[in-house]
């Protein structure tokens, strides 16, 4: 953690909050300084720049917290941005919580038809080849 600065421009986060570089929060993530970058350049992240320096703040480490658990999930970037910026709408985590439930039942929805699919897929693959095995014991 990078020391915190004495002094903020106005409407910044409170200088004496403790911040990180894009090294720092890489590392802790598990991901590249590249991935964090390209946050930002979509609007997931905003950190603060000093000179050409990023400064992330907690705010910034707790969304892309967010994001890498929704990309975990499987949730498209466009559904984690809506997700995490409902948390600053005015209803904030109750609107959030709403949402994330509803998107949680249709994600759950999708993963157990996909692992109907691979059952199914799974069953044919067997079938095929106890036929194939068959086969082949005939022609012995």
């Amino acid at each position: 953690m990078t020391s915190p600065s004495t002094t903020a421009a106005p409407g910044a986060v409170d200088p004496a909050s403790p911040t990180w570089t894009i090294a720092e929060v890489a590392e802790e993530f598990g991901v590249t300084h590249r991935t964090v970058r390209h946050y930002e350049d979509l609007g997931l992240i905003s950190p603060e720049r000093r000179g050409t320096t990023r400064v992330y703040h907690r705010r910034d480490r707790t969304r892309l917290g967010l994001i890498l658990r929704g990309k975990r999930l499987g949730f498209p970037l466009e559904e984690i941005r809506t997700i995490i910026d409902l948390y600053d709408a005015p209803r904030g985590r109750r609107s959030q919580l709403e949402y994330v439930l509803a998107q949680i039942d249709e994600r759950r929805e999708d993963l157990e038809q996909r692992r109907r699919d691979l059952e199914a897929a799974l069953s044919e693959l067997t079938e095929f080849e106890r036929r194939c095995r068959s086969d082949l014991e005939r022609m012995a």
